[in-house]
């Protein structure tokens, strides 16, 4: 019988995670990277470059697309320790990327809940039309919501208790999920309600009433364009909420619960890789919102079948000419 050595004892009682978690990560994490990074970038420069007109929406998706594109950026560095088994980038740079696990989907969950007030505006409220266009309120706003969140955030960096102290070799556990983040309970509850409930509840006030009006006909007035591009919004945002925040933050919430406890939670994992996947599925929100960015997609699309019909005629004119060429030498 094998007896673990003191440096895998060591690492289990740290919370190390099994070999099978790292390579899934790797996958994983690669996959978001470039489809994020590729996608993000592009929507960044649609909304800030080529938009003429801009409005509170694109306001709003610009900060969307800027926050993925920061919490994108920090995947390599979780990558590189999957796969070395070792942080050789300091103690702090750390805890900057374990504070991003939670910095980022607070912040998101309340640009959501912007975009949906918006959309409440648009339906419900069309003689208030005009603020629409008023982008200075909406920039105020994203202002607002990014120092609220980087506030709250900041005691995640002054943490006393850290799984990483004294460790050999030097380890980032906190980026890993959210396990390691329970060491002040009173804070993260009231994250909790302020970054998640309250802006779940503004999306879910805001959805009620928006169908509400729409089953009792009191959008009559509204441009069908502009009803079903509505919907399209919200019925995104709803999935997208459901499927990647709501079981981050019940899981979070469940972890702190369990008392003292810091080992390896398969589930803190699986809902911390579901959280991350907003990055990429932001996507969608980004083609309904835009038409510059469904033009841009759609070009690239014609782009590179117009590159495969080139190869392909290339090739068979290519074998055209060999065939021609073996005939005449035969000849």
């Amino acid at each position: 019988m094998a007896i673990p050595s003191n440096r895998d004892q060591l690492a289990l009682s740290n919370g190390s995670h099994p070999e099978e978690y790292k390579i899934a990560a790797l996958v994983f994490y690669s996959c978001i990277f470039l489809i994020g990074l590729l996608v993000n970038v592009t929507a960044l420069w649609v909304f800030s470059c080529t938009t003429k007109k801009r409005t509170t929406v694109t306001i709003y998706m610009m900060n969307v697309a800027l926050l993925d594109l920061v919490f994108i950026l920090s995947l390599p560095f979780r990558m590189f320790y999957y796969a070395k088994g070792e942080w050789p980038f300091g103690d702090y740079f750390c805890h900057i990327l374990g504070a991003l696990v939670v910095f980022y989907p607070s912040l998101a969950l309340w640009l959501l809940a912007l975009i949906s007030a918006d959309r409440y505006m648009a339906i419900v409220q069309p003689k208030y039309a005009k603020e629409l266009k008023n982008t200075g309120k909406a920039v105020l706003a994203c202002v607002g919501v990014w120092i609220m969140t980087l506030t709250t955030t900041v005691p995640l960096l002054l943490l006393d208790e850290d799984p990483d102290k004294a460790s050999s070799p030097a380890t980032c556990l906190k980026i890993s999920d959210i396990i390691h983040l329970k060491a002040v309970n009173v804070l993260n509850f009231t994250r909790l309600i302020f970054f998640f409930l309250i802006p779940l509840f503004i999306m879910i006030g805001c959805y009620v009433v928006i169908i509400h009006s729409l089953l009792r006909g009191q959008t009559s007035k509204l441009k069908p364009k502009v009803k079903e591009k509505s919907i399209r919004i919200i019925v995104t945002l709803l999935l997208q909420v459901l499927a990647c925040f709501v079981p981050f933050h019940i899981c979070f919430a469940l972890l702190m619960l369990q008392g003292e406890e810091n080992s390896y939670s398969p589930w803190g994992a699986f809902t911390t890789f579901l959280m991350n996947l907003s990055t990429c599925l932001d996507v969608v929100l980004y083609y309904i919102v835009s038409k510059q960015f469904q033009a841009r997609v759609i070009s690239v699309m014609l782009y590179r079948n117009y590159l495969r019909s080139v190869r392909r005629k290339s090739v068979r004119s290519g074998s055209l000419r060999s065939l021609s060429n073996m005939n005449s030498e035969m000849l």
